[in-house]
């Protein structure tokens, strides 16, 4: 039964993209992104030079307002935790929105320089510059070409630039989206536009979950006081068991610490150490059965460091904090917006597969609402790296891409 709705699906999906392919707007719309790919190169570099670390995105978000208010898009705001919203109106009334989204966040603490982003021959470099000015720009892009082209659709398009997608950003941007309850019922479909490349379809939501942990001790000099009990020594003793648990090949499961903080001195014995640590799974079973071996973890090492300690009373504790929990879900094979995403990548000859990633994607499968996300064409490289770069060569194949799927889902007029 679920083959057959597939490809009745698929089949329904491979009108809508043809009869989108063949309107001379979006031909007109193709031309347009052919012939700005320059400008859309220096679009890309002067967003990834505006800083937007976590929690403070507004830069980049005035930026953006600033550009949608300029692309004949409606109600033009930001809301109350930072995302852009803008909306292209349909021509069909009471029709429910198609939402195009890029988080406008990156990786990056406050402090990055963003002074090296520049040009280097064909590549583009610089920290953001593909994850993700390139998502920003392509949505820019898409708006910028159905402007130039006139073309129009019979349902809303609501142009999205989102906030918390990176590290403790924990989705925040897109939760929000989607905690508004009018908003949520309004969007049918969501589009979600992140780095580089046109040879995935992320229709997986790689499931995760973030925790802080905090050891703290006395503190003292480090000759003076030698012999009471180090946070640092403690946090190492709970790396070590933790690291020790077993991983199954399948379903993969990883884990990852990407931050180490403590002490003041090389002379003092700190009073407090930190770790933040990332833990991944396909499987959720997985994901819970990681968090109770890192408890127990640090459980251990706190007895073990509080019983060495000789029963003082200056002893050791730790606090566990959640700071990040990202559903998993996944795309129905059935879904409308799969079958136009593949039915566009057939018209274009252009090769995909399905792929599993943590994006702005979970949020919205968790809860039922078609969505997927895409790359934005060219290459890309050194993510979350200093070193960062993209290269627009085949940037348009990627926009088209995007620009025939969001149109297929939004049907001509």
């Amino acid at each position: 039964m679920a083959s057959a709705l597939e490809a009745r699906a698929q089949e329904h999906a491979q009108q809508q993209v043809a009869r989108a392919a063949s309107a001379r707007a979006v031909h007109e719309a193709f031309a347009w992104i052919q012939s700005h790919e320059r400008e859309l190169s220096e679009l890309q570099l002067e967003i990834a030079r505006i800083p937007a670390p976590p929690f403070a995105e507004r830069a980049r978000a005035e930026f953006l307002r600033r550009r949608f208010a300029g692309l004949d898009l409606a109600n033009v705001q930001i809301d109350e935790v930072g995302n852009v919203l803008a909306l292209r109106p349909g021509m069909e009334p009471g029709a429910r929105c198609v939402a195009l989204t890029a988080h406008i966040d990156t990786v990056f603490p406050p402090g990055t320089s963003t002074a090296n982003v520049r040009r280097e021959n064909d590549r583009l470099l610089g920290p953001s510059i593909s994850d993700n000015a390139a998502g920003v720009a392509a949505l820019l892009a898409i708006a910028g070409a159905m402007q130039a082209s006139g073309l129009r659709t019979a349902a809303p398009i609501l142009f999205i630039g989102n906030v918390g997608e990176e590290g403790e950003g924990d989705l925040r941007g897109m939760r929000h989206i989607f905690d508004d309850a009018t908003l949520r019922q309004n969007i049918t479909a969501m589009l979600i536009l992140d780095g580089a490349g046109t040879d995935t379809v992320v229709t997986q939501a790689l499931g995760s979950r973030r925790f802080q942990v905090t050891v703290r001790g006395p503190g003292g000099h480090s000759w003076s006081d030698f012999g009471v009990i180090n946070p640092i020594v403690v946090l190492a003793s709970a790396i070590q068991r933790f690291r020790a648990t077993s991983l199954p090949a399948s379903p993969k499961t990883t884990f990852n610490i990407g931050v180490i903080q403590g002490g003041t001195s090389v002379n003092s014995i700190p009073e407090s150490a930190t770790m933040r640590i990332d833990i991944r799974s396909t499987a959720t079973e997985q994901v819970d059965r990681l968090e109770q071996a890192l408890r127990e973890a640090v459980a251990a090492a706190i007895g073990e460091a509080n019983r060495n300690s000789g029963g003082t009373a200056a002893q050791a504790a730790a606090e566990i904090k959640t700071i990040g929990n990202r559903p998993a879900a996944e795309l129905a094979s059935n879904s409308r917006l799969l079958a136009v995403v593949r039915a566009v990548d057939a018209h274009l000859r252009n090769p995909s597969r399905i792929h599993r990633a943590s994006t702005d994607a979970n949020i919205p499968l968790s809860l039922g609402c078609d969505a997927l996300a895409l790359g934005t064409g060219g290459a890309g490289g050194g993510a979350h790296t200093l070193q960062e770069w993209y290269d627009p060569k085949g940037r348009d194949l990627g926009l088209k891409r995007i620009l025939l799927a969001l149109i297929a889902m939004a049907g001509l007029p």
